[in-house]
């Protein structure tokens, strides 16, 4: 059984959802962004989705856009990412690790090298937030042959005649995103989670994580009660930017907010 998989399992024994946390690759310099890593794994996240730095995140909002930002003007590049990956990988063997990136990071580097270098350096899965799976054979031949999982979403507007395709894509887990529009902390929780979920199960084994615009502790035990998995990224990432410059405070900030929100996971 692979890292996403025995994860996904032990929440179940458990009694509770995997909580997923999101940051930033490189947030706000590899040093800082490593201790982050580490501080939120620490504090009992199940799978950490790290975004890999793009000039033009289109799936995210203004939070995790300057994250990006930060990242890239820290001079965090794809290898400085891979080499992060692997310096969580040494500290936290176990901790599954899935790529949030863009196609054109893909692309722009070789699909089939790219998928390569990520399963090299530790990466359980990646998700393409603007490669629908008609488009993705290249990247699924590539994650078949190196052993990486696939991760793709649905949205509130995908029909239903996708969703067969889509979950015959993905090997990991599926993402829905529970509202239009990008990431960014909400005061009010999407309507038709539940719904949601049951018509993406009706085709596939695989667990359904819920994600975008949730963040507090409320809203995760909301989510909980319908998905396998709850992801939360702005509030932590939230952390980051509020203590720039003391990695002290903001690995603290990083381990209560981490700790608060695992809690809401439980059933």
């Amino acid at each position: 059984m692979d890292r996403i998989a025995q994860a996904f399992a032990r929440a179940r024994a458990q009694k509770r959802s995997a909580f997923v946390a999101y940051l930033c690759a490189g947030d706000p310099d590899f040093d800082a962004s490593l201790a982050a890593c580490r501080a939120v794994l620490d504090a009992g996240v199940d799978v950490l989705e790290l975004g890999v730095p793009f000039s033009d995140p289109l799936a995210d909002g203004v939070t995790n856009q300057l994250a990006a930002q930060r990242a890239l003007a820290a001079g965090i590049t794809p290898g400085r990412v891979f080499e992060l990956v692997r310096a969580i990988r040494a500290s936290h063997p176990e901790a599954p690790l899935v790529f949030y990136t863009y196609y054109n990071l893909v692309f722009a580097n070789g699909v089939d090298a790219y998928v390569r270098a990520a399963a090299a350096a530790g990466v359980d899965a990646m998700l393409t937030l603007d490669l629908p799976p008609e488009e993705a054979g290249e990247v699924l031949a590539a994650s078949r042959s190196h052993g990486l999982q696939t991760v793709f979403i649905v949205a509130p507007t995908t029909p239903d005649r996708r969703l067969p395709k889509i979950a015959a894509a993905a090997t990991g887990f599926i993402y829905y995103v529970s509202r239009e529009g990008v990431t960014g902390v909400r005061d009010d929780m999407a309507a038709g989670i539940p719904e949601a979920v049951a018509r993406i199960r009706a085709h596939t084994s695989l667990p359904v994580v819920v994600g975008f615009g949730i963040s507090k502790r409320e809203q995760v035990k909301a989510a909980a009660r319908a998905a396998d998995g709850v992801v939360v990224g702005s509030a932590l990432v939230n952390c980051i930017k509020a203590n720039l410059g003391n990695t002290t405070a903001m690995t603290a900030c990083l381990r209560a907010t981490a700790t608060d929100l695992v809690a809401g996971t439980a059933h």
